[in-house]
């Protein structure tokens, strides 16, 4: 684009001048006219949509660059530029009209602030609601000086949120009933370490006067108070996912009041909370619930589980964090393997499962294609080698930190033949030289295992990010890319580090590993 030949042959040797500003010989009758050279911008017979189509295509420092090359460059980079995120500092507040002047489509915005600074204010959130009226996803961080009145006033004019992210912030239950009563099409709320909620807060709840809600996800994070969500989490009858993390107090009474209400939601994620049997047995009512997330919640027994497995006949994944305290054991997965005939995706970290347990969801499981077991004493070749016979469907199958030799791991070279991804790390008795035989037995398959990574250190926008290189997978081919790809938004710094560097960012989290998995599945049977 923008490329023409240079009109002579300089000294230098170039054959291509390639500014985007040219030379054009004009033509006079049969012969060229070297001397009527016109300078022509040949981006200038471009329309503006596909010049902003084209800047989507730039990291954030080079289209800051573009910006500069002219007004018009400029004014197409402003008005089609659909995300920003600033630095949410009371210094920006005077700068902040003109900000928006030139950047008057954005339709997601995030507002950060660091603790050692003083944030925006109310009116200065007030002055970008008026401004951004299009507006469908916020996120706030660390901004301490918006206050209830703050967000009642944003509320009110930013009626298209369907997506809003608060963490760290001093505003209360009055500033979520507020977003709640005037943004109608709000589908998605997470709410972080919100210092306003404590014992004495508000309920938060739906208004009075909705006839219905357009709320599908809630996620609450490391609240103090969070059962003020009580009353909203039982009415919405729209919701679908439900995530509780580390949030203190007593959850089974809320569960029980969810239950009660005919919920339809599909997705629980419960991890580090004070949950027992009682709030199991209250999520095995929600008959729609298809995955499940059970992790580090230590009052939770076989009990619990074996409620979830005979009403919930439609889990299809399901991730268990025993967090070792033997609690939950064959037992209750033996209660899996009879009753949910669907399921598709099997975590257990934690948990000192056997071939008894094992064999029953091998064969009772058909549709089993992800599969992990980490953290346990009593998982060996014996239970490898038994996987490996009855789970046919297995796809990606992770193992780590279990007493597995070379043995177990060669039962895999013949065993599950639709396997396309296998992980072993921290097993100690696992070599390295059993790695290589089975890429030599299977090459369609995809092996990592310990000492094949090396990490690199990279400095990211003032952050550090760790980025981990697989040589080994990297020679397999394309499934590296369906392994490695991030999710759908395309934005996160870790799919740039891959860009520029080339390599495969990696995490040693198998639930981030088998989130991954899931989301390249799950794309993949949609197209």
């Amino acid at each position: 684009m923008g490329q023409a030949p240079s009109s002579t042959a300089g000294s230098n040797g170039r054959e291509l001048d390639l500014r985007l500003w040219s030379p054009v010989i004009v033509a006079g009758g049969e012969s060229m006219a070297v001397g009527n050279v016109v300078d022509r911008d040949f981006t200038g017979d471009l329309p503006d949509e596909c010049l902003a189509h084209v800047f989507q295509f730039l990291g954030a420092g080079d289209r800051k660059r573009c910006s500069l090359v002219c007004k018009r460059w400029l004014l197409v980079d402003g008005q089609s530029r659909h995300r920003l995120s600033l630095d949410a500092k009371d210094e920006i507040s005077s700068f902040l009209t003109s900000m928006f002047n030139r950047f008057d489509s954005v339709t997601k915005l995030a507002l950060r602030c660091d603790r050692k600074s003083v944030s925006l204010s109310d009116e200065a959130l007030a002055m970008i609601s008026v401004r951004c009226l299009n507006l469908t996803r916020v996120k706030l961080r660390g901004c301490r000086e918006i206050t209830d009145l703050g967000m009642e006033d944003f509320a009110k004019n930013c009626k298209n949120l369907k997506k809003l992210s608060v963490g760290s912030c001093n505003f209360g239950a009055k500033g979520v009933n507020a977003m709640l009563e005037h943004c109608k099409l709000l589908e998605e709320l997470s709410v972080k370490r919100l210092r306003g909620i404590h014992e004495a807060a508000e309920l938060i709840h739906l208004p009075d006067d909705a006839s219905s809600s357009s709320l599908r996800s809630i996620c609450l994070k490391e609240l103090v108070n969070g059962q003020v969500f009580e009353p909203l989490l039982a009415t919405t009858r729209t919701l679908k996912t439900l995530k509780i993390i580390r949030c203190l107090g007593d959850w089974d009474k809320v569960l029980q009041m969810i239950a009660n209400g005919k919920s339809s939601l599909s997705e629980i994620h419960l991890e580090r909370l004070q949950v027992s049997d009682i709030g199991l047995s209250a999520i095995s009512k929600c008959s729609n619930v298809e995955t499940l997330h059970i992790v580090k919640t230590p009052e939770c027994s076989n009990f619990g589980l074996i409620y979830v497995a005979e009403r919930c006949k439609l889990l299809r994944k399901l991730h268990i964090d025993g967090w070792r305290t033997n609690r939950i054991g064959d037992e209750g997965l033996l209660s899996v393997a009879k009753h949910c005939l669907n399921l598709q995706e099997l975590v257990l970290i934690g948990v000192n499962a056997t071939h008894m347990s094992l064999a029953a969801i091998a064969s009772n499981c058909e549709k089993l294609e992800r599969l992990a077991l980490c953290g346990s004493g009593t998982i060996g070749d014996t239970e490898i080698a038994c996987i490996a016979r009855k789970c046919g469907a297995l796809r990606k199958f992770c193992i780590k930190g279990c007493p597995v030799s070379d043995r177990g791991i060669e039962a895999l070279a013949v065993g599950c033949p639709n396997l396309v991804k296998l992980k072993v790390k921290k097993c100690k008795v696992v070599t390295g030289e059993i790695g290589d035989w089975l890429r030599e037995q299977r090459r369609t398959l995809v092996v990592s295992m310990d000492g094949d990574e090396t990490e690199a250190v990279v400095v990211v926008d003032g952050e550090v990010e760790t980025v981990v290189e697989e040589p080994r997978v990297a020679q397999a081919g394309g499934i590296v890319a369906e392994i490695g790809s991030s999710n759908g938004g395309g934005g996160s710094r870790l799919a740039m580090i891959r860009s520029k560097l080339g390599f495969l960012a990696g995490r040693n989290l198998v639930t981030c590993t088998f989130r991954r998995w899931s989301h390249n599945d799950n794309a993949s049977s949609s197209t």
